[in-house]
């Protein structure tokens, strides 16, 4: 398939394609903001292009009408398009940090493609800033690691120890969540979920939502539909805040930039259960909470 398009009565070469893993309201919403991003700065609509992970293999990734730069959205699409023959620029998102480095370890083309991620994750300095300000009397923060994420442990805890906060941690490699779940709660005073799908996935996130609501323990989640699941609150980047953020990386790998290699979102959103904090004796105005932080993060 050529990524050639029709348009205002000319042919249009694609110049940014983006896959998506799924075909999901997330993608179709980074897609659309990056794309409105990326028209308003003067490129053509026809410049832009969106396949299903599905269509990969039959797209020119090498040859006169193979676009510029590939954006892949979620950890099969990078997958997949790096499983490709290409030397085309990646940008990589709506990815945890986790998945990114074990998919580009995978492929082991590191060195060879152009490469930019911008994570799925929040750092971890804003989460904890953010239980913190939120849960002030927390200080033992429990964590439940998978095989992605316990690599990252030693950074979580110099974070932790930063702002006399200790941590609580487990790890479930195995995909069995609930033994070390019950070791976390017994000693934590907020559980900070991290974003592994072996560990918090659709099929997990029920039960041990309901483990941290019986041992009355709030979860500090990084997606909104965690917190309509029973989350305490969460930190998170919307997909129109991907979307902006995508744009502006895409069009520096266009022009030749130096591009960092991996990014965390620059605009966050914060989301507060106030069923569940009402039901844990707390009051937490969402809006405020992310002021906050925007100004912590503003400061020198």
């Amino acid at each position: 398939m050529a990524c050639l398009w029709i348009g205002a009565g000319r042919a249009y070469a694609v110049t940014v394609l983006v896959v998506a893993g799924e075909h999901s309201a997330a993608s179709i919403e980074v897609t659309e903001a990056m794309f409105g991003v990326l028209e308003r700065t003067g490129m053509a609509k026809a410049e832009l292009a969106q396949i299903s992970v599905d269509e990969v293999a039959g797209i020119d990734l090498v040859g006169p009408s193979a676009p510029k730069i590939l954006v892949t959205l979620g950890t099969n699409a990078l997958q997949k398009v790096l499983a490709r023959e290409s030397r085309l620029p990646v940008l990589a998102a709506l990815i945890p940090r986790g998945s990114f480095e074990r998919v580009v370890r995978d492929s082991g083309k590191r060195s060879s493609v152009t490469l930019a991620a911008l994570y799925l994750d929040q750092p971890w300095d804003r989460q904890l800033d953010m239980v913190r300000l939120a849960l002030p009397d927390a200080h033992r923060v429990g964590i439940l690691f998978g095989a992605e994420s316990v690599i990252r442990k030693p950074a979580l805890a110099s974070a932790l120890q930063e702002r006399g906060l200790e941590m609580v941690s487990s790890v479930a490699p195995d995909g069995s969540s609930f033994p070390p779940l019950g070791v976390v709660l017994e000693s934590a005073d907020v559980l900070l979920a991290v974003p592994d799908t072996q560990v918090f996935n659709s099929s997990s996130i029920s039960n041990l939502l309901l483990s941290t609501y019986r041992a009355h323990i709030p979860m500090v989640a990084f997606s909104p539909a965690y917190v309509k699941a029973g989350a305490l609150l969460s930190l998170h980047s919307t997909p129109s805040q991907i979307g902006v953020q995508s744009a502006g990386i895409a069009r520096s790998l266009l022009a030749g930039a130096v591009v960092a290699p991996a990014q965390y979102p620059l605009e966050f959103t914060v989301t507060v259960n106030e069923q569940v904090a009402r039901s844990l004796g707390l009051q937490i105005n969402a809006a405020a909470l992310s002021e906050r932080l925007r100004r912590m993060e503003r400061k020198p």
